[in-house]
């Protein structure tokens, strides 16, 4: 079983910057794709960016490119999501999410049904 625990979400004015983590527990960490997703009030949960098992290749969701950096760590077993310029519209409560990679070639980032586990989300909360 794994467990996804996500740090770092915190009230910040627009313009600043947080770095959120996720440590991951209980598996072979390089063995899973890592994304994160986030959900504003009265929104659906939606996709922030992904990344590789290897780190080799990451995604981003159009209205956080440029702004957003995803990275891991294979040896700490960590994810990290580094976000600058924070809109107002990045209040959101931010979800780490675990892919199983297993032997497969292809990789769908966007797509929630791919991800095996969810951390219980961290706030983060962009006061304007």
């Amino acid at each position: 079983q794994v467990q996804l625990v996500e740090s770092g979400g915190e009230l910040v004015q627009a313009g600043g910057s947080l770095r959120l983590s996720c440590a991951f527990f209980g598996r072979t960490f390089n063995m899973y794709h890592m994304g994160w997703f986030r959900q504003a009030p009265g929104k659906e949960r939606e996709f922030v960016a992904a990344i590789t098992g290897n780190g080799g290749n990451t995604d981003y969701a159009d209205s956080v490119k440029g702004r957003v950096s995803v990275s891991r760590d294979n040896v700490q077993s960590t994810v990290s999501l580094q976000m600058n310029s924070l809109k107002f519209e990045d209040t959101a409560v931010f979800y780490c999410s675990a892919d199983w990679a297993g032997d497969r070639t292809s990789w769908y980032p966007h797509n929630e049904m791919q991800y095996d586990y969810w951390g219980q989300g961290t706030q983060v909360t962009v006061s304007s």
